[in-house]
């Protein structure tokens, strides 16, 4: 059976209007970023400020997006700009491993860069797979988490990626400055619990794709 795996691109929403003295240190803390995650060949920014990622655990691939539009909309330097990702995850085989993830190529890569091309202006998350009647599904999941995460502020955000980091309330406060109640209170503002309720879901029919499994209504 061959292995899948979970290509991730995107771009940054908002870009057009950081200063441009500012741009240049947004895209060297993103790679920054995403390379601590994975190594450079499976993790790089192209085409100025589009990024691409390999992965081959769906939950990892989606808390890493999630995460991504969290340090974009906490970000200092978005001060004078709604700074935001847009992002396509394709599901698939990958036939060809080059140098770094830009070079690589399969199915992977095509269902990603296809749905990456066809992404609404106002659309930050979409997941695709070879399997049309799924990929109904996951749209519908997708729209319903952007209409949620679309209003993140700022010290939403900035607790969300902390705890995708496996971070504790009692750790993130500890950090922030702030009491536990008050990270409590931004996790339940942002409707983080239905959130990560969707990711859990989505992993766990992904886990099905990749190995094969047949996806039911049940």
């Amino acid at each position: 059976m061959k292995e899948s795996f979970l290509v991730l691109t995107g771009d940054i929403s908002g870009f057009t209007k950081v200063p441009p003295d500012k741009r240049e240190k947004l895209l060297r803390s993103l790679r920054d970023l995403i390379t601590s995650w994975a190594s450079p060949a499976e993790a790089q920014i192209f085409r100025g400020d589009s990024f691409q990622m390999l992965f081959s655990e769906p939950r990892e691939a989606l808390q890493r997006s999630i995460q991504i539009r969290c340090w974009l909309k906490s970000n200092p330097l978005s001060d004078n700009a709604a700074l935001d990702a847009r992002i396509a995850i394709g599901i698939g085989e990958v036939t060809y491993r080059g140098k770094t993830v830009l070079d690589s190529d399969g199915e992977a890569f095509h269902l990603s860069g296809r749905a990456f091309d066809s992404l609404a202006d106002n659309e930050h998350l979409r997941i695709v797979t070879a399997d049309r009647q799924l990929n109904e599904q996951l749209d519908v999941i997708c729209r319903l988490m952007d209409i949620i995460t679309a209003g993140w502020t700022r010290s939403q955000a900035e607790v969300i990626f902390m705890t995708l980091e496996t971070k504790t309330q009692q750790q993130i406060a500890a950090e922030l400055t702030i009491a536990q109640s008050a990270v409590s209170n931004r996790l339940r503002l942002a409707k983080w619990t239905e959130v990560e309720k969707a990711v859990n879901y989505i992993s766990g029919v992904l886990g099905q794709a990749s190995c094969g499994c047949k996806f039911t209504n049940s």
